[in-house]
């Protein structure tokens, strides 16, 4: 069951769409479900002026993307850093179990646009290349599925819960 708040963002989201000569661009896609989101920003002094969203995916991507951009507008890129998937899930009012991996998506996507528009300022990256980084779960204590949010015991290969092949930093 989706929030109020969740179906708000799903059927009206906010900031969607591209930026032309964005200042940061990232990209972090789910191989399981297929979700795609791609993050793009206007920084300003320091900033996030503009950001928009694209999205291939299911309702809960959308929402997700459509919250995240609110909560990054306005924000200093060292605060959007700061932003993790339970603020996304927690401003959504709750993400169902098996839609959680969503909110990592859309945190990852941030922070890729952001890391993007540093290593642009650094001339570490070609403009107009979008930074494409791996989901890497932020839980270290145990080995979670990154997709399904799933305990796996010891260092399975693979997802028991969804069959997603796991990454080898779990």
């Amino acid at each position: 069951m989706y929030s109020p708040t969740v179906l708000d963002h799903f059927k009206n989201p906010r900031n969607v769409g591209e930026i032309a000569e964005a200042d940061g661009v990232g990209e972090v896609g789910n191989p399981v479900c297929g979700d795609m989101i791609n993050v793009y920003l206007k920084v300003k002094d320091d900033v996030i002026e503009d950001i928009k969203f694209k999205t291939f995916g299911c309702g809960a991507a959308i929402a997700v993307s459509s919250m995240l951009t609110e909560l990054a507008k306005g924000k200093t890129l060292d605060e959007a850093m700061k932003i993790t998937n339970k603020d996304v899930a927690e401003a959504l009012e709750g993400l169902p179990k098996n839609k959680l991996h969503c909110s990592n998506l859309g945190a990852d996507a941030l922070h890729a646009a952001i890391k993007n528009y540093r290593d642009r300022q650094a001339q570490k990256a070609v403009p107009g290349e979008a930074e494409k980084v791996p989901h890497i779960p932020e839980k270290v204590d145990a080995c979670y599925c990154p997709y399904c949010d799933m305990e796996n015991k010891g260092q399975a290969e693979f997802c028991v819960s969804c069959g997603a092949d796991l990454p080898h930093e779990h």
